[in-house]
Formats: C-alpha cells, sequence, structure tokens
C-alpha cells in the first residue's frame, strides 16, 4: 500500500510541509535540515540506491556554487564589498536617490555573485543605514529582498534556479539570452519596486537630505585578492559570450568561470582555509540533497502522470509564469524549477526565460518564494529587527503582479 502511495512523493510532500511550517515539536528547522531529512528518507527506504543518488547530483552546479561562495565570502571578510556599496550609496542626497541606489546596485551585482550571496552582505549594511539615516529598517530590508531577487533574474548565475536551467536547457550562450529577454524587463520591474516601496511607505520619504558615514576596508590584502577575482570573473563572463558570438571552437563551462574566478583567493590568500570554513556550506548540503530527493520523485513517474492528465498547455508563457509563481511558493522555486524543467518537451529559449523570470519573481510575492527572503528575515532577527509574513505580503503582492504583467509582455 506504502509502495503504491510512492514513498518519495510523501517525502516531498513532508518536506515541503515542514518548509511551511519550519517547526518540529520544540525543534525549529533550517531548509536545508529539512531538504537533507527528505533526501535521507528516500534513501534508507531504499526509493533510490545510493550509487543513483550520488549520479544525481549535478556536480556543475555544485562546483560553480562552491567556487562563488568563495568570492562572495573573501569580499565579505574584507569589508571590500560593505566599502564598495558604502561608496556608491553615500552618493544619495536623500530616500529617493538611496533607494533607487539600493535597487539597481545590488539588483546588478545579485545578477554576478548571486542573490542569496548578496542577501547575506546586504543585510547588516541596511540594518546600518536605518540605524545611521534613521529610516524605517523594514522598508530598507524590503528594498534589499527586492533587489536581489529582480536583478538576479537576468543573468544565469545570478540564482540558482536560473545556474539549474542555464545547465540544463543546453543553452549555449546563456548570458547572451538571459541579457536578450530579460535584461530590459527587470530593468523595469526594478523601476516598479521603486515605486510601489515609495507608494507604501510615503511617510518616510518626507525626510529631506542624508549624510551616510564612511567606512574603511578592515583587510586592505584580502580585498586586493577579492577585487582580482571579481574583475577575473567579469572577464571570463565576457570571453565567454564573446567565444559563443563569434562562434569560436574554443568554449567552456559555467563551472570553469566561477572555479578560475575563485583561485585567487584560495591561492594567494593566507586566510584561504577561514574563508572556506564559512563558505556557505548549508546552502551546498540544501542542493545536495534537492537532487537526490527530486530524482527520486523523478523516477517514480508522479510528475509525469500529472502532466499526461493535466489539460493545460506546459508550452504556454502565461502557464509557465504563472505555475512558476505560485508553485514556487509551496515548493519554493529551486525545488521547483528541479521538478518541473524535465516537464518541458523541447522547450524554446523563450520558454525556459519565462521559467526562469516567473520562478525568480515569485520571490517578490511571499516570504518563502525565494531563500533569499528567509536569509534576509534570519539575519536581521539577529539584530532584533524582522519583517512579518504581511509586512512582505502587503507589498510584494501588488508588485509580483506587475512584475509577471511586464514578464508577460516582454515574453
Amino acid at each position: 500500500m506504502l509502495d503504491a502511495i510512492n514513498i518519495s512523493t510523501i517525502a516531498l510532500a513532508l518536506v515541503l510541509l515542514l518548509i511551511a511550517i519550519r517547526q518540529l515539536g520544540e525543534f525549529k528547522l533550517q531548509i536545508w535540515q529539512i531538504m537533507l531529512l527528505g533526501a535521507l528518507m528516500v534513501l534508507l527506504s531504499g526509493e533510490i540506491s545510493p550509487v543513483d543518488a550520488a549520479s544525481a547530483i549535478n556536480p556543475d552546479v555544485m562546483i560553480f556554487l562552491a567556487g562563488m561562495f568563495v568570492i562572495g565570502e573573501a569580499m565579505r571578510e574584507s569589508g571590500y564589498l560593505f566599502h564598495l556599496f558604502n561608496r556608491i550609496f553615500c552618493r544619495a542626497k536623500n530616500l529617493d536617490q538611496l533607494l533607487l541606489l539600493i535597487l539597481f546596485a545590488m539588483g546588478f551585482l545579485s545578477a554576478l555573485l548571486m542573490n542569496d550571496t548578496l542577501a547575506i552582505i546586504g543585510t547588516p549594511l541596511m540594518l546600518y543605514l536605518a540605524q545611521a539615516l534613521r529610516i524605517s529598517p523594514k522598508l530598507l530590508l524590503l528594498t534589499l529582498a527586492f533587489a536581489v531577487t529582480t536583478g538576479s533574474a537576468m543573468s544565469p548565475i545570478g540564482n540558482p534556479q536560473n545556474l539549474l536551467i542555464a545547465i540544463n536547457g543546453s543553452l549555449t550562450n546563456p548570458f547572451l539570452v538571459f541579457f536578450q529577454y530579460l535584461f530590459i524587463p527587470t530593468v523595469a520591474n526594478l523601476v516598479l519596486a521603486y515605486l510601489i516601496l515609495r507608494l507604501f511607505y510615503k511617510s518616510q520619504f518626507q525626510h529631506t537630505a542624508i549624510e551616510i558615514p564612511k567606512k574603511c576596508i578592515s583587510d586592505p590584502a584580502l580585498a586586493n585578492i577579492s577585487r582580482i577575482s571579481i574583475i577575473l570573473l567579469l572577464i571570463l563572463i565576457l570571453a565567454k559570450v564573446l567565444a559563443v558570438t563569434v562562434q569560436s571552437s574554443q568554449h567552456f563551462s559555467l563551472t570553469y568561470i566561477a572555479i578560475f574566478s575563485a583561485l585567487p583567493v584560495i591561492l594567494f590568500s593566507s586566510r584561504r582555509w577561514e574563508i572556506m570554513k564559512h563558505i556557505d556550506w548549508c546552502t551546498l548540503v540544501f542542493f545536495a540533497a534537492m537532487f537526490v530527493l527530486m530524482d527520486s520523485v523523478w523516477r517514480s513517474g508522479f510528475f509525469q502522470s500529472m502532466m499526461e492528465e493535466s489539460s493545460l498547455g506546459f508550452g504556454s508563457i502565461p502557464v509557465i509564469l504563472a505555475l512558476s509563481v505560485f508553485l514556487s511558493q509551496i515548493i519554493s522555486n529551486v525545488p521547483f524549477v528541479a521538478l518541473f524543467q524535465p516537464l518541458l518537451i523541447n522547450p524554446s529559449a523563450r520558454d525556459l526565460m519565462a521559467l526562469a523570470a516567473g520562478s525568480t519573481i515569485a520571490g517578490n510575492l511571499f516570504i518563502l518564494g525565494a531563500a533569499s527572503n528567509v536569509i534576509i528575515i534570519q539575519n536581521a532577527e539577529k539584530s532584533g529587527e524582522t519583517l512579518t509574513f504581511l509586512d512582505f505580503a502587503r507589498v510584494g503582492v501588488p508588485l509580483t503582479a506587475l512584475n509577471v504583467f511586464v514578464y508577460w509582455i516582454f515574453l
């Protein structure tokens, strides 16, 4: 009877339930712990063999994430990224300019360094600015959340689900494809985020001039190495785009971009082991466990049978956008993409970009729509600040509706 119900599907359902409530008796569980429990459940029940589980873990995704985490952690530990943001934000003369600078600076950088990395780095900076300038911390935390979510949509390395789409979608020039389809609507949606935030927090904009105190780099040597890594990252991305554009036979994968960009930190920093120790290992465990669980669910045939019985046109842009936004609230955007992408039969580049846009912008609707939202809230709560479900939803719901409309028009 249990086999008929399917243990893999039960494990997935339990994972989704626990992610929603984040509580098991007296224990408060982290998302990576919940996903790991799901993977262990299908492994121990024999739903997937250890060999199949190991082969299910995508090494390209794991290596890429690890490389980007090394760069991000080096920039954080050295104080370089905090210093960089401070130099950008100190140009703001009023709150309108500050919000626009945060949205576009965090948005564009999340397209390079991944939204989760910017969420970790940006939260203490937002709280610092809120305290120094006497601005609502909720306003700045929401600005950060919408910036890193929206901005990450336009790049294959902006967030984990886009990385999955780029690698599994066999896009020969993912940077160019994402830029071509998603750059303009993403910029438009960043502007919309500013307008919506200004509408809901209009009392905050009665402040006149603002002045941001300057911050210094804490570790100049590591900051210099971090600067080399980020420049190398930009050069390799440009080389990748040019190599495909001129139809060169010398192609290299996204994985190599992350590895070579992280090498200066690994080879030349005296703090390499400290940096390696403090990178986001929990997210890496989450992805490894997710690959195992989702592969087990896929092998069960549950979602394939659902697709056959459904009358929805999965190749339709509006359907892909709608399913991406709403189902990402239930199972989170990365697991959704891992399950849904194989259901698309011979998807076009436009279909894949709709999946990327919908699953990414889902993070603007509710807190659980993106891991970066959870990261921001968890880090803010360490300093006594938070965002409630209603704080987020009252701004996120109208914003996401407009976001989806914009992407639908352009796609």
